[in-house]
């Protein structure tokens, strides 16, 4: 019982401990260059030349660094790969500041406000650069 008890009190005292590297970690990706991916899946009555236009704007947004868009590549079938999207953007940021400073751009506001009823589906996936 002692010894279980011993156990729990470092254990205790160790939890704040181990929280302290993410915490480093985390402001460290903060300064991180990293992509923002976005996948567009459109409604059927989307013209698909009209609403790739319009996203191309988004490009000009000032903390965007890289801007690429594209339509999914002729590879081959496989079950990890998912090609049913109609329009995806890739956007390179220098910083988490620079990607929140895109979220409120008034470009990027003003796109979302015109364009969200064109999309049945929308998904973002962010990651940090090693």
């Amino acid at each position: 019982m002692k010894s279980r008890r011993k156990f729990l009190n470092r254990l205790i005292l160790a939890l704040p401990l181990s929280y302290l590297p993410f915490v480093g970690t985390a402001q460290l990706k903060a300064k991180s260059r990293m992509i923002h991916q976005v996948f567009f899946w459109l409604n059927d009555d989307t013209s698909f030349e009209e609403f790739k236009a319009a996203t191309k704007k988004l490009g000009s947004i000032g903390s965007v660094k890289e801007f690429k868009m594209g339509t999914p590549a002729p590879t081959e079938a496989r079950d990890v790969v998912d090609s049913s999207y109609d329009l995806a953007l890739n956007m390179v940021f220098d910083s988490l500041e620079d990607q929140n400073a895109y979220q409120v751009d008034p470009i990027h506001l003003k796109f979302i406000e015109q364009h969200a009823d064109k999309w049945k589906e929308v998904k973002v996936y962010d990651f940090v650069l090693e």
